[in-house]
């Protein structure tokens, strides 16, 4: 089964680095997003709002699981090539590379033809923070940093997850991230509600966003460091961000192009200071954008071969005992 899953993932690699996330198409994490909605306006009020929320991430969850589940067993029953053909669609709804990689060029593009104007609001579209009086040093940082963070959330880790447990895991995975991105937020409406939402994705999360940070060095030569600083950077760096996870990405990023990335944002006119990771080796330039993308290419393509090794290792000690 886990060679299934093997071809099944990287027939979903191939799809989404070709064809990604077309805007008009249906796509299940917009199903979903409707169902967390729903129970959000239902549940999210009154007493026990945090058990209210472990509910509602635990029926999301198990629906989800259960639905893909039946549609995967029933393409398998049919024949396997069906059952493969049933996986690789769904797993690469769960993926997002080409849609990241698109997002940071429509960032890049204005911002190298002088346009800040149309970068701000580009990148407004992908980040959270305030966008309106950055400069071009501040635009590229928030584009790299989000190509970095999501490296593991829209990538790597769906496909690990698939790995393990094939389009139903993906898609649990997938279900999961979405809900912390709904309602897993540290503020006085969702911190009760959200707190199961944002653990789940943390423990989700956490051997995936490792694996990238390390695939990550060990895919690019650091350019203005040795590899021992660069590693020496990830270990002390990625435990500074805010997330348990987010800052392998971050932090790899930072060591491999010799920035520094973290620093001053602003949210709705508050000032937030983030830990900054790297060294300021290099001023951040737009041209960096392009060179986070190429690390986000080249670290998905090692993880998928690294999913191959690990599965047919697995296959082989189940054969051999």
């Amino acid at each position: 089964m886990i060679v299934y899953h093997l071809i099944a993932i990287t027939f979903a690699y191939i799809i989404d680095l070709f064809v990604g996330d077309p805007p008009h198409w249906p796509h299940p994490v917009r199903w979903i997003g409707k169902m967390i909605s729903s129970f959000e306006k239902r549940w999210n009020h009154g007493q026990s709002k945090r058990w209210k929320g472990v509910s509602m991430l635990l029926f999301v969850l198990l629906f989800v699981f259960s639905l893909v589940l039946i549609f995967v067993l029933i393409g398998y029953k049919i024949h396997p090539l069906v059952g493969v053909f049933v996986e690789s669609i769904i797993i690469s709804t769960t993926i997002a590379q080409k849609s990241l990689k698109e997002a940071a060029l429509e960032v890049y593009d204005p911002l190298k033809s002088g346009d800040l104007v149309a970068a701000r609001t580009k990148l407004s579209y992908i980040v959270g923070r305030d966008t309106e009086q950055l400069d071009e040093s501040e635009i590229a940082r928030g584009t790299i940093e989000t190509v970095a963070e999501n490296t593991s959330d829209g990538v790597t880790a769906p496909l690990f997850w698939a790995l393990i447990g094939g389009a139903p895991l993906a898609m649990v995975y997938r279900a999961a991230n979405t809900c912390d991105s709904m309602v897993g937020h540290m503020n006085e409406r969702y911190k009760e509600f959200g707190w199961a939402s944002a653990k789940w994705d943390d423990v989700m999360n956490w051997i995936p966003s490792r694996l990238t940070g390390i695939i990550m060095l060990l895919g690019k030569r650091p350019e203005r460091t040795s590899y021992q600083k660069a590693w020496a950077i990830l270990f002390r760096d990625a435990k500074k961000h805010p997330s348990p996870n987010s800052g392998w990405g971050e932090a790899a990023v930072a060591a491999i192009l010799g920035i520094q990335l973290g620093g001053r944002n602003y949210y709705k006119g508050m000032i937030s200071n983030r830990a900054k990771m790297g060294e300021p080796l290099n001023p951040i330039q737009s041209d960096h954008i392009l060179k986070a993308n190429a690390i986000l290419g080249r670290t998905v393509f090692l993880f998928l071969l690294l999913l191959w090794l690990g599965g047919m290792l697995v296959e082989l000690a189940v054969t051999w005992f």
